[in-house]
């Protein structure tokens, strides 16, 4: 059978879907506890506040994989950024050219709408997808540390204004 494959952006009624994507994604990178996200907060944050985008690959209408991604804003290049926050392909799909085509797609969506990069966090361990970004032509910016303040640190460090 010849496959088809298609990349298109989510909507509404996506949202369990794209649910579903993310809770399959933590399995493979071993969060699943960490997932709190609901079909009503990413109906919310992606539909009605619009807050980030997904695009949603399909092997002859079947949904195999996603991705969601943002504008971030470099200051030192006075403009906007796309910024890929989750890309995964369910792994029955995989090395089929689904991830490379679903990267490609978010270029095309960063150079039409005047971007310059492309950025993205990779997990250390997860020598498959740095390998696979690496093929891409992605560089790895080892000279950045990654910060994160949440949950009651980040209520306090709220407080700290007068």
């Amino acid at each position: 059978m010849n496959q088809q494959f298609k990349i298109r952006f989510a909507h509404e009624d996506d949202a369990e879907l794209i649910l579903n994507f993310i809770k399959s994604l933590a399995v493979y990178e071993k969060m699943e506890n960490d997932v709190v996200a609901t079909i009503e907060s990413i109906k919310d944050s992606l539909f009605h506040k619009k807050q980030a985008e997904v695009i949603i690959g399909e092997e002859n209408g079947q949904p195999v994989g996603f991705a969601l991604f943002y504008h971030n804003y470099s200051t030192f290049l006075g403009k906007a950024n796309l910024f890929l926050e989750d890309l995964f392909v369910y792994e029955s799909y995989r090395n089929k050219g689904y991830g490379k085509q679903m990267l490609s797609y978010l270029a095309k969506i960063a150079v039409e709408r005047n971007c310059d990069r492309l950025d993205w966090w990779c997990l250390d361990w997860n020598t498959p997808s740095i390998e696979f970004y690496e093929k891409m032509g992605a560089k790895q910016l080892n000279q950045w540390t990654v910060f994160r303040i949440q949950g009651k640190n980040l209520a306090k460090l709220s407080n700290l204004n007068p």
